[in-house]
């Protein structure tokens, strides 16, 4: 599903964000990125989404090869890939539902299917009595949730989540991480950069490390369903 061969990021001012980064996540599979403040867990990610380009290497991705994908593909490639950040990016002057519709109003879906659609993702993350808040009235979990729920409402194979538990209090950084858990399980490939690794340690999934850019660690648990 997503395979790295050699990847190296470097950027115009010669910093070295990847250093020849090597795994294969498989279809179905779920994994935790880890590593210090500046490792290259979200280049890595960008890369994925081809927000950024590799320098060198190849990037495969559900079977396409990103260095030879033109610009004018890329969007189609995005849909497959569901993307949670850190600070949300949520639209504050839409509604909830509004901010969740946005990729299958984007993606030319007919109104009786988007509704369906995003009530359906609401309900998954349990905040479907918030469809018609906005986001300024809701807490910073509840932000983060229907950043998931925007995330998923296409139904994309993969799903990315850069830092998403950051902002969070212990508790609540939990219930996020199990909702991961609740979307690999149903067969979605799964992929969250961390570095709370205290509050992955029970999930029991593969751990991939980075350190200076260079992947240091790959180690297969077996998830605890």
């Amino acid at each position: 599903m997503i395979i790295f061969n050699n990847v190296s990021k470097r950027y115009p001012s010669g910093y070295e964000a990847l250093k020849q980064v090597n795994f294969h996540l498989k279809a179905g599979e779920m994994a935790f990125l880890t590593g210090h403040s500046g490792a290259g867990k979200s280049t890595l990610l960008r890369l994925i989404a081809l927000i950024e380009r590799n320098t060198t290497g190849q990037i495969v991705v559900g079977g396409q090869h990103l260095g030879r994908l033109p610009t004018h593909r890329i969007p189609y490639l995005r849909r497959r890939i569901g993307m949670i950040f850190q600070d949300h990016r949520l639209l504050f002057d839409r509604t909830v539902y509004d901010n969740v519709a946005l990729p299958l109003v984007i993606g030319g879906f007919r109104p009786p299917e988007i509704r369906r659609r995003v009530r359906a993702a609401l309900d998954k993350v349990g905040l479907l009595n918030k469809e018609k808040s906005y986001p300024i009235t809701l807490s910073g979990g509840e932000q983060q949730r229907v950043g998931i729920a925007r995330a998923v409402v296409n139904k994309p194979p993969i799903l990315l989540a850069d830092e998403p538990t950051g902002n969070l209090d212990p508790n609540l950084a939990k219930d996020i991480m199990n909702l991961f858990v609740h979307f690999n399980q149903v067969g979605v490939t799964v992929l969250v950069a961390t570095h709370a690794v205290g509050l992955i340690k029970h999930i029991k999934c593969r751990m991939l490390v980075l350190q200076h850019g260079g992947l240091i660690g790959d180690t297969h648990l077996r998830m605890m369903r």
